[in-house]
């Protein structure tokens, strides 16, 4: 689904400017990698023209964050940086402000969610910041980090609703221009919109012609009605596996950016996010977490809108090895890699072994088998048995079953 800003809205002249990116890229040097560009052959194939990945993913800290954070403690005044700096964030934004804040010789706390991933945590700690876990969701987390600020004085850094912020993450779009300069569209995820906001603004500031797209998940997307109402609202409850862009509100600097430099608005599924995941390890070789994946899940979605070159940001590889393995298992079964069956055997010698000789011949891989035996459905001499497999597409799934059929097996679910 997609969502194109009215031409009727009102425009505004941009908070941030180009001259702003370019002065935060001359910050930068030194500081944050120029992150690599890598072509993918599969989605080049996908979309009939060349598609390339910027791996923000291999970035200091594992994705983007730190080029804003960096900026905004780097432009902070003498007393402001000896108050020292607080911020809120379930991850990526804490972790690069921990580094930035450590690399300027600056105090920084840093309040997480009590359910924060160990490993996040962890690195957030060994970047240089104090770690205080509060809250059981980000917004209790937020309100505490502002509690704080409010009472010692620390200053607050947001993650993506400031000039400063915004600046910093343009320079991506910097970089996309200058190891891609044929690019005609670049995808870019949108939570609260500060990464697209700047990307935006650097790439229409030099090439106006050059198609942006923003992404957002579809359970966690604030920016089609705060465009369709031409000011930002506030959804409810947003859900996505997608964390990095699970924002129930677009910031008010980055907003009016999106409004007026971004060309589309897309959301994707769930599903659609667990494939891009997949594909970007499988094909690329690339751990990239749900959020920095909605660029490919986008170009997975509708591979025919996209005019090429394409340039799909990658914007974040921070993914916690147990979401990793739910996603990874969720990415394979809506590409039809796994295929779970129920099927109702007579109970005797055999039969098992009989069933899985015909999924041998099949060519399907049995992840998992379970029986049934105590159902009251079942009569004295049956067993249900539930199998896990995992094939080679929605193909293959359909020969698996019609080799059951063909031996004679009924599949009940």
């Amino acid at each position: 689904m997609s969502y194109s800003a009215s031409d009727s809205l009102p425009r505004s002249l941009p908070a941030v400017t180009l001259d702003d990116v370019r002065g935060a890229q001359k910050m930068l040097s030194g500081v944050a990698r120029v992150t690599t560009m890598a072509h993918s052959h599969h989605l080049s194939q996908l979309l009939g023209t060349p598609v390339h990945l910027k791996c923000e993913n291999v970035q200091r800290t594992g994705s983007f964050k730190l080029r804003g954070a960096y900026v905004r403690i780097a432009g902070l005044l003498p007393e402001e940086r000896a108050a020292g700096v607080v911020a809120a964030s379930a991850g990526n934004h804490a972790q690069g402000v921990a580094l930035a804040s450590s690399l300027l010789g600056v105090r920084s706390t840093v309040f997480m969610p009590v359910g924060a991933p160990l490993p996040k945590v962890a690195a957030t700690r060994d970047y240089g910041a104090e770690v205080r876990l509060h809250g059981q969701v980000v917004d209790e987390t937020l309100a505490a980090a502002q509690e704080y600020a409010e009472r010692t004085g620390a200053v607050f850094i947001h993650p993506f609703d400031h000039p400063d912020i915004i600046a910093g993450q343009g320079t991506l779009g910097l970089e996309i221009l200058e190891q891609c300069p044929e690019v005609r569209t670049v995808v870019v995820g949108i939570g609260g919109g500060g990464l697209a906001a700047g990307v935006a603004v650097a790439v229409k500031g030099l090439r106006p012609d050059v198609k942006v797209i923003g992404v957002q998940a579809a359970g966690a997307a604030a920016y089609p009605p705060s465009l369709a109402a031409g000011h930002p609202v506030s959804i409810a409850a947003p859900a996505t596996m997608a964390d990095g862009i699970k924002v129930g509100r677009p910031g008010d600097v980055p907003f009016t950016l999106v409004r007026d430099l971004v060309d589309e608005v897309r959301t994707v599924s769930e599903d659609a996010l667990s494939s891009a995941l997949l594909l970007c390890l499988e094909r690329a070789k690339l751990v990239v977490e749900p959020a920095g994946a909605s660029s490919v899940a986008a170009l997975l979605s509708e591979p025919e809108t996209f005019e090429g070159p394409v340039v799909a940001l990658l914007s974040g590889g921070n993914v916690d090895p147990l979401l990793m393995q739910r996603v990874l298992t969720h990415g394979m079964a809506a590409a039809g890699r796994y295929l779970s069956l129920r099927l109702r055997l007579t109970d005797r010698p055999g039969a098992l072994a009989t069933l899985l000789g015909v999924l041998s011949v099949a060519d399907a891989n049995v992840l998992d088998v379970g029986h049934v035996r105590t159902d009251p459905r079942l009569g004295l001499t049956e067993v249900e048995v539930d199998l896990h497999l995992e094939t080679k597409g929605p193909a293959h799934c359909a020969e698996v079953g019609a080799a059951l059929r063909e031996a004679g097996y009924t599949v009940i679910d």
